[in-house]
């Protein structure tokens, strides 16, 4: 069984367009209930593809999303609880971090021909990290798996407030934190955006430039054997 776990894990680290043959091709290999169980592997999508490789190639930055994710999720109970919590800077490390898995992600899909959404990678990202548990198929995600908010918080108890007016000093400034990391994801995606914008253009310019190079070194060429050209 352990042999037959890690020939499916190979499935999932390899390109989206090989999945299909490789999975029919390893259920072959086995009996008539592990065969059909193998044939019924769905093939993933580019965003969890992305994701599943930032899981099997670059582990340590997948690791540490999860840690920050983990310190976000406590902050924000602890701040339900009413317990002294800095819930702004767990956010600013858990931004960060999706940040460096979905760059991560983008890479290793670019290498392998395929443009995944950011936006998508991020809110992934985003839902795989602050889950309650970590999720069990980390590696053979198939789907987009998309953040559930708040509701993710269900079951925890919120402290009881002495007053009225301490409710809603509380609600206010939650909502005003809420507005803030809204603000802060919408730069970071605008950021992102104008990155991928500028190594598109460097990549467009780097091109020309060697197109240029190309061209006067074929005009240099031709110059040196039009002066090595006897003269009669």
């Amino acid at each position: 069984m352990a042999k037959t776990d890690s020939d499916i894990d190979a499935l999932y680290q390899a390109l989206p367009s090989e999945f299909t043959a490789s999975r029919n091709a390893l259920a072959k290999t086995l009996t008539a209930e592990a065969g059909r169980e193998v044939r019924s592997l769905k093939k993933p999508t580019v965003v969890p593809w992305s994701v599943n490789q930032v899981y099997w190639k670059a582990r340590a930055v997948y690791d540490k999303l999860l840690v920050r994710g983990h310190e976000l999720r406590a902050a924000q109970i602890a701040s339900l609880k009413g317990k002294k919590s800095d819930v702004r800077t767990a956010m600013e490390a858990h931004r960060r971090a999706v940040g460096d898995a979905v760059h991560r992600a983008e890479q290793i899909a670019s290498e392998a021909g395929l443009s995944p959404d950011a936006e998508q990678l991020a809110r992934m990202f985003e839902a795989v990290s602050l889950a309650a548990t970590p999720p069990s198929n980390a590696g053979r995600f198939t789907d987009v798996i998309e953040p559930q908010g708040f509701e993710a918080l269900a079951g925890v108890t919120p402290v009881a407030r002495p007053a009225a007016s301490a409710d809603r000093q509380r609600a206010e400034q939650e909502r005003r934190q809420q507005q803030e990391a809204d603000a802060r994801l919408d730069e970071a995606t605008r950021e992102l955006e104008r990155a991928q914008e500028r190594a598109r253009a460097a990549r467009q310019a780097a091109e020309r430039a060697e197109a240029d190079l190309a061209a006067a070194e074929r005009a240099v060429a031709e110059a040196q054997r039009r002066a090595q050209k006897p003269r009669g």
